[in-house]
């Protein structure tokens, strides 16, 4: 029974801090001009979040912005198998938040987010 008791507590400690494989440093695809950021994802409360980082022209110099440190992503949840879903995004380009939901393939992520029949879809690259 000792051993039964002691093989759950070690079950446990082997998922405490185990990190969700989304989480990282993401590069937003280019916008119109060539802009781009830089997105910290993270667990924020058991959801996953995420927080716009350095912000970039189409040259890759950085460039300041009031929006930089703002939430982008929140509410999101695992689903297994690299999807997540029930949470927002914010589109710092609109000024619009929409339902979103994300797919991790590798060092890929589609991040698509709807308001009513209107979609929008980016693919991410992981900068680390």
């Amino acid at each position: 029974m000792k051993l039964l008791a002691l093989a759950a507590v070690f079950a446990c400690l082997g998922t405490i801090g185990t990190a969700d494989p989304i989480h990282g440093v993401w590069k937003t695809q280019p916008g119109d001009e060539g802009n781009y950021a830089h997105v910290t994802i993270a667990d924020c409360s058991g959801m996953i979040c995420g927080t716009l980082g350095t912000a970039y022209d189409s040259s890759g110099n950085s460039v300041s912005s009031d929006k930089v440190g703002k939430r982008m992503v929140w509410d999101m949840k695992a689903d297994g198998n690299g999807a997540y879903s029930g949470g927002k995004i914010w589109a710092p380009d609109l000024d619009k938040t929409y339902k979103s939901k994300m797919t991790l393939n590798g060092n890929a992520l589609k991040v698509s987010g709807c308001v009513g029949p209107i979609c929008r879809s980016q693919t991410w690259t992981r900068v680390k």
